[in-house]
């Protein structure tokens, strides 16, 4: 008994990162991969006028994921028609909402993290300005009775949580939160709230600048680079995911590490998995200065992308098809990142699973390695770009006889239909590659009924790559499903079954 009420009044107090977080651990010696709860982010304080609404907002980390709960001071928070809280997974927010503010709501709040090893809270401030004073008059005509008859305000005089207000409010508020403060020289005060936003943006832009989202290079490493000035030198740069301290190394061969050349700082991910995905952020000793999202979407390539070769002044186009459908993918060359512009043409098509890149007006700088990554997958081609001044010499030194080349070529399957199963009520996306000269006719039949025309299919044809999608499988698509090709030289078919799952047979 006396080791169980040991165990039980166990609180051992620890440091927080987070200025103002107390972290208690309720065991003695933590598991391996275990961790106490804390805050990567606390609520901030805030002041609102009566009768409008606000929210706290925080972050947690710990292993396992913590609990979240709020408290006050002086009351409950359990009336769901003043409060309520929910989670923002996207954002990973806990997010205590107070509705319809009343001057006795004003209090000190407590943010609450638990898990089995131990508690961390935080505290914040929620004031509110009472609503009960007479509405001010029109903006217009205050601004012009008060030029005269005030004398400038000194803004030592002035309560801070004025400004604080002020700069989060809409202007259509900013006559009536004046009043409520004392304030009536409305020309002084609009130039100061000006002045103040205008150093608020630059003192931001001082700390951080050129701020890059997480994107996989060509060599295979997951980068995110920002330029930081830093006050001290040797201040203490730290790298955390979901909350978590991560150690890296000035070692490109470590899998995190961070390389700096003057102000610019990059830190690499080598070989990224679906693990290191994740909210990452950097802290100079407790301050926040970047946070960032990883993600790692499930995809592969179908069909990947293939060398090209083109003449000098014509486009050269590289493809590829994905497993599962994605808005954009990264489209670079060595470890440059292409753009849709004069230069490429990046294009999606409609099912979102067929992505290309056109490379206009070809040069000979233009020709090397391509690279199309997606998700941590990649793919890489070269284009070989021929130079026409080369080839006339070459013309004219060999003139050998002149012979007419036939390009006309029958239709064929450069990559036939296969056979598919597909979970009821979910999409199914089905797909050919083909090639002929003159380009073929195509057409798509579902147990030898033509499909060209019937709008529940989504029927594409990009590049010579023939698609078909199924937004929402059924009973009645099982079957046989055919594309027929024909152009003047002849004529060429594949087929393939769908077999629906989740269908029960009586």
């Amino acid at each position: 008994c006396r080791k169980k009420a040991k165990m039980l009044s166990l609180a051992i107090k620890k440091r927080s990162r987070v200025p103002g977080v107390m972290i208690t651990q309720t065991v003695e010696q933590l598991p391996p991969g275990k961790s106490t709860p804390d805050f990567t982010r606390k609520p901030i304080a805030v002041t609102v006028q009566e009768g409008k609404k606000t929210f706290f907002k925080a972050m947690v980390s710990g292993e396992p994921a913590p609990t979240v709960t709020w408290g006050r001071n002086k009351g409950e928070i359990d009336d769901p028609e003043k409060y309520k809280t929910r989670y923002d997974e996207r954002a990973r927010e806990h997010i205590l909402e107070i509705i319809n503010i009343n001057p006795d709501q004003a209090d000190t709040y407590k943010c609450f993290a638990t898990n089995e090893y131990g508690k961390a809270v935080c505290t914040t401030t929620l004031n509110v300005i009472a609503g009960d004073q007479q509405e001010p008059q029109d903006f217009r005509s205050m601004l012009k009775k008060t030029k005269k008859q005030l004398p400038p305000q000194k803004e030592g005089e002035i309560d801070p949580k004025l400004w604080e207000l002020l700069i989060s409010a809409p202007k259509k508020d900013y006559e009536k939160i004046c009043l409520e403060f004392g304030v009536t020289d409305f020309r002084w005060m609009l130039k100061r709230l000006n002045q103040m936003k205008k150093e608020r943006a630059d003192e931001q832009a001082k700390q951080l600048e050129n701020v890059k989202q997480i994107e996989v290079k060509p060599n295979g490493k997951a980068e995110f680079g920002f330029d930081m000035q830093l006050w001290d030198p040797n201040s203490a740069v730290n790298l955390y995911k979901d909350g978590v301290m991560v150690p890296y190394a000035d070692d490109e061969n470590s899998k995190h590490s961070l390389r700096k050349k003057g102000t610019n700082y990059i830190f690499s991910i080598k070989d990224p998995q679906p693990e290191d995905a994740g909210f990452y952020q950097v802290d100079v000793e407790e301050a926040n200065v970047l946070t960032t999202d990883f993600r790692v979407p499930a995809v592969e390539f179908v069909d990947k992308i293939k060398d090209a070769k083109a003449v000098e002044s014509e486009d050269a186009v590289f493809q590829c098809v994905l497993s599962t459908p994605l808005n954009r993918i990264t489209w670079s060359r060595e470890d440059s990142s292409l753009e849709h512009g004069d230069k490429y043409e990046i294009t999606v098509s409609e099912d979102k699973l067929t992505h290309t890149l056109r490379v206009k007006d070809c040069e000979i700088a233009d020709k090397g390695a391509y690279y199309a990554i997606a998700g941590i997958a990649s793919s890489r081609a070269s284009l070989m770009v021929e130079d026409t001044k080369d080839d006339a010499k070459k013309f004219q030194v060999n003139r050998p006889e002149i012979k007419h080349r036939i390009f006309d070529s029958p239709p064929s399957f450069i990559v036939p239909l296969k056979r598919r199963t597909a979970p009821q009520g979910y999409e199914c996306y089905m797909s050919c590659a083909i090639k002929g000269d003159p380009a073929p006719r195509v057409t798509w039949y579902w147990n030898n009924i033509s499909l060209n025309t019937n709008t529940n299919y989504h029927i594409t044809n990009v590049c010579g790559v023939c698609s078909l999608l199924i937004l929402r499988v059924g009973p009645k698509d099982n079957g046989e499903y055919k594309v027929a090709i024909q152009n003047k030289l002849g004529t060429a078919e594949s087929s393939m079954m769908l077999n629906v799952r989740g269908i029960h047979k009586v």
